[in-house]
């Protein structure tokens, strides 16, 4: 009996492939992915407009002769990303100050929170 048991489990399992290493963000601008189900091809943008700019950088890697890897920003995505890692890493230090001052935790967990905020909307590149 346990071992018709252990094969049914075994028969359920093979039936439903899982997926292991399907992106769980969008490929071009960074958005967590919904969860799809095991039929068809692997969601690699979270909708047409990512699936368009994505092909179009594509194209436009191949015509410049740059590596496909590269990654390219202007003058003002630069400064935006350096000002948003510049937020980032004031937010980490004001826990350091604080936790020396021997702030509560409640002060600690706010500053916390605007940290992982911080990282969140810095997670999202384009």
């Amino acid at each position: 009996m346990r071992e018709a048991a252990q094969n049914a489990e075994q028969a359920d399992d093979l039936a439903l492939p899982r997926r292991t290493g399907a992106p769980k963000h969008c490929g071009w601008c960074g958005r967590r992915l919904p969860a799809g189900g095991n039929v068809g091809r692997r969601r690699r943008y979270c909708g047409q407009s990512c699936r368009q700019r994505a092909y179009e950088r594509r194209t436009a890697l191949q015509r410049s002769g740059l590596p496909e890897d590269a990654v390219v920003l202007s003058d003002t995505e630069i400064a935006t990303l350096q000002d948003r890692l510049f937020q980032l890493r004031c937010a980490a230090e004001d826990i350091v100050t604080a936790t020396d001052d021997g702030a509560e935790p409640t002060e600690l967990r706010k500053l916390a929170d605007e940290l992982a905020r911080a990282a969140r909307d810095l997670e999202q590149l384009r």
